[in-house]
């Protein structure tokens, strides 16, 4: 690891004045940390971001559920406000990784890092949330560019994420038996006016599946899910699985997540 200076702030405010050059936010230090003890990633200075309450408030309208960037995955999977309101964002974030990671990891330095096979980023963009930073908001269709790589410009900090109330969501994934990441995974939501299915693991960026959000508005069921084909021209293939294998999981896992949705 090579050398830097540690800062904790107490504010908001505080973190972004800190955010010049090429520091780092540090948000949970899951990714980050080991990437800098590989010296595959560097920082001159790392704001830790835990010292800030405002970062870690969960709150629950009439209509959404608005989770701070800095609420730990343990948080929201034991929150008894987010299992009334969105079932599906509470069982999703009690499965990320192990307890360890649970208890360090936190959604918005889930979202800045935009692993593609990360969990958080289906929820983002299956039931369409806002990402609210320091200085604007973003639709999370407007969020996730590429393979990690997201809409923040540098220094940007994520502030809180606003997730819709809505009448039915699933997820299920497929997960690598030893770091419990999706090989596919898939997010699937049903509100009033729309259906919505993120996929992760199965592209360099977490994306929707309109093939399947098509089948889904005309049937809302597993198998029109499961009827749904989709190309594996962009797909990733590695030593887990190959591209048409993950194109094919996607239609499965996104049934599975439809039958949950209707549990």
């Amino acid at each position: 690891m090579y050398d830097f200076d540690y800062q904790r702030p107490s504010t908001i405010g505080e973190s972004v004045a800190a955010a010049t050059g090429d520091a780092k936010y540090l948000a949970g230090g899951q990714s980050l940390i080991q990437a800098m003890r590989l010296r595959l990633a560097n920082a001159s200075t790392l704001i830790d971001l835990a010292g800030i309450p405002e970062l870690r408030k969960i709150s629950v309208s009439a209509d959404a559920v608005t989770i701070g960037a800095m609420a730990r995955h343990a948080e929201v999977a034991e929150s008894s406000d987010v299992h009334r309101a969105i079932p599906a964002l509470a069982e999703l974030a009690g499965d990320i990784a192990d307890q360890m990671v649970r208890n360090m990891g936190t959604l918005g330095g889930s979202l800045a890092n935009a692993d593609p096979a990360a969990c958080y980023p289906t929820a983002v963009l299956g039931l369409g949330a806002t990402i609210k930073t320091d200085r604007r908001t973003i639709a999370a269709d407007d969020f996730f560019l590429g393979l990690y790589e997201t809409a923040l410009q540098p220094g940007e900090l994520i502030v809180s994420v606003s997730f819709p109330i809505v009448e039915r969501a699933g997820y299920v994934k497929l997960r690598h038996p030893a770091s419990r990441f999706a090989i596919v995974g898939a997010f699937v939501s049903k509100s009033r006016a729309d259906v919505r299915v993120a996929v992760n693991g199965a592209k360099a960026c977490v994306f929707r599946a309109t093939e399947i959000e098509r089948a889904l508005q005309s049937k809302f069921s597993p198998a029109a899910a499961a009827s749904a084909e989709l190309s594996a021209d962009d797909m990733v293939s590695d030593m887990h699985a190959g591209a048409e294998y993950r194109a094919a999981l996607v239609s499965v896992m996104a049934s599975r997540a439809v039958a949950k949705a209707l549990q």
